[in-house]
């Protein structure tokens, strides 16, 4: 029986356990193409013959770059595993600068592309990077080596017994891989994470966990160079998931339809943008459709767990999710009834809201750092609770600092940052992380997050206020897409909004008002700058006299990662976006 230690042992438990005929599948030209356990394994076989033919050695640095989620990278990554080299996964998102940093600190022998464009982004920096031997890309490009030329190379068995003598002098303490975090300021740091890091947080998860193990079907999309995507597809591998990768973000409600998927990751931005397009088809029934589509929402506005709200209460969802809820799930595919949330808060009233439709979304907690699952909520057994992110997995302790930070300790904190001594050192005292975030446990050992250590700032009349708090508050409105709330050393809390401009355009047409047609044009109308003003009244009600944001002012840009407004995992890059709205900062504050 396969002992999992290490990362590459999850396929051969999978094969053991499970051996299903679509351990991972992707579309090409148009087809959903299945690789099976056993013919991942084999492929992995062959990267790792092939990698040793290269001269690959242990502790070498291979580096994975890749605009989707694919079946290659995960044979790409137990292939580079077995031979106990470390995968580095790069966003493909970052600058070309980044790339570089990355490329030279983890000092890369090696770079798979997925992409035409990925490698366009490479080549212009590959002289730069006098590590770099070669380039190898996914889909075919003329002037690319292919990554099937491994698998050619690899074919030839002979240097098997020398794959299976590398694996065997894997340690589960051993390096397994470098992620550099994006991070809001400064150089990208190198989080080192063990194969023992990685593994035991999978263990210590799988209890909360209710798939049913070998007959699931999961629908993969966040970048899997975020280890919370990456861990979570270890945990599919555990359980016997069969993983079809979406083929875009554009793509997602095609390919739900197409995959019906049992479970699908996601990040609080995108369950709102679900939630939002379900809104807004909801807006255009008209009579009793209508009114049982709001009538169905309010419901699911006021849901509480295990019947708290009593029997008439249930009967009436019971009721709902016949008649709307199960339109929903419809539209979702027809099967799924688990959604994974992690990245960033999740507002209360979605999880309320997706939990009434009987599509439970479990909020977790966690960073790079601790491979990354602290704390997760799970429906069963009584481990629910919105507005908490859970409690704690087994094995790992938390404790609450007197400041109010989160600090954990357990199997699942990192080894240290790559080349930084001082900075792990300050990251790991006395055997914790310390993780940055201010958080506390309710009466029942639910854990609550409610605010970013580092982004916490005083007014000029000595007041703490917690920026988060407030911009998840505010978040709760429809019109509010995205907020920063500022006033570091100033009189009084503001805050720039983002509007969600595709709602607010659906509000004016509903009341017949003319906003323009630009982003410009809408922010500076009148009534739509008074209409924002009774949202933030509204949630500011919620918070005490010190703390209310006073002032505001309304961007034009949608804030995005390209825009440079927002990392990969979509936190705001505060000191860019203040930078960007220095003048809106000097409108309000002079």
């Amino acid at each position: 029986m396969t002992q999992i230690t290490r990362l590459f042992d999850f396929p051969y438990h999978q094969q053991e356990h499970y051996n299903i005929p679509d351990a991972l599948v992707t579309k090409y030209n148009g087809q959903w193409t299945k690789t099976s356990t056993e013919e991942y394994i084999a492929k992995a076989n062959a990267i790792s013959r092939a990698l040793l033919r290269l001269g690959i050695q242990k502790n070498d640095k291979i580096a994975i770059i890749s605009t989707s989620n694919r079946t290659e990278w995960h044979i790409m990554d137990i292939g580079v595993l077995q031979t106990g080299a470390q995968n580095v996964p790069i966003y493909p998102t970052i600058s070309e600068d980044d790339y570089a940093y990355i490329l030279n600190h983890s000092e890369a022998l090696y770079c798979f592309v997925s992409d035409a464009e990925v490698l366009r982004k490479v080549n212009l920096i590959k002289l730069q990077v006098p590590s770099l031997k070669e380039i190898y890309s996914f889909d075919v490009i003329s002037d690319c080596k292919n990554w099937s030329q491994l698998l050619d190379l690899g074919q030839d068995q002979s240097n098997q017994s020398v794959v299976e003598e590398r694996k065997n002098n894997v340690k589960a303490t051993d390096l397994a891989t470098i992620i550099y975090t994006s991070g809001t300021t400064g150089k990208p740091k190198g989080v080192m994470l063990s194969h023992q890091n990685i593994v035991s947080n999978v263990l210590d998860s799988a209890p909360r966990i209710p798939f049913k193990a070998g007959k699931s079907r999961a629908l993969s999309f966040l970048p899997i160079c975020h280890i919370y995507e990456r861990m979570i597809l270890y945990i599919y591998q555990y359980f016997g998931v069969s993983v079809y990768f979406a083929e875009s973000i554009e793509k997602l409600t095609d390919n739900l339809k197409e995959v019906k998927p049992n479970v699908i990751t996601a990040v609080p931005r995108l369950l709102e943008k679900v939630y939002d397009k379900i809104y807004a088809k909801g807006s255009e029934l008209t009579g009793i459709k209508r009114k049982l589509f709001f009538w169905a929402i309010d419901l699911g506005l006021r849901f509480e767990p295990y019947g708290a709200n009593g029997f008439w209460y249930e009967l009436e969802l019971k009721i709902a999710r016949k008649l709307v809820f199960s339109k929903w799930k419809e539209g979702l595919g027809g099967n799924l009834n688990l959604m994974v949330s992690g990245s960033a808060a999740l507002q209360p009233r979605l999880a309320r809201i997706f939990a009434a439709a009987e599509i439970y979304v479990m909020e977790g907690y966690g960073l790079t750092e601790t491979s990354p699952v602290i704390a997760v909520n799970d429906y069963r057994n009584r481990n629910f609770r919105v507005g908490t992110v859970g409690k704690v997995i087994q094995n790992v302790s938390v404790k609450i600092a007197a400041d109010g930070e989160i600090l954990c300790k357990g199997p699942n904190v990192m080894m240290g940052y790559y080349k930084e001594e001082e900075k792990t050192a300050e990251a790991l005292q006395d055997g914790y992380f310390h993780t940055g975030d201010i958080g506390e446990f309710d009466n029942d050992g639910f854990l609550k997050i409610t605010d970013r250590k580092k982004e916490m700032f005083k007014t000029s009349g000595g007041k703490y206020i917690a920026p988060q708090l407030l911009e998840n508050a505010m978040k709760q409105s429809r019109f509010i897409e995205q907020i920063m709330v500022i006033g570091d050393g100033e009189k009084m809390p503001a805050a720039f909004i983002q509007l969600n401009f595709d709602f607010v355009k659906e509000w004016a047409k509903l009341h017949t008002l003319d906003i323009g047609k630009t982003n410009s044009e809408i922010i500076d109308n009148q009534k739509v700058i008074a209409r924002v003003q009774e949202e933030v009244d509204l949630q500011n009600e919620k918070f005490g006299n010190w703390e209310k944001i006073k002032r505001f002012e309304l961007t034009p840009d949608v804030w995005s990662i390209d825009g440079g407004q927002l990392t990969p995992t979509l936190k705001l890059k505060r000191k860019i976006v203040m930078e960007k709205y220095k003048d809106l900062y000097s409108k309000i504050y002079n």
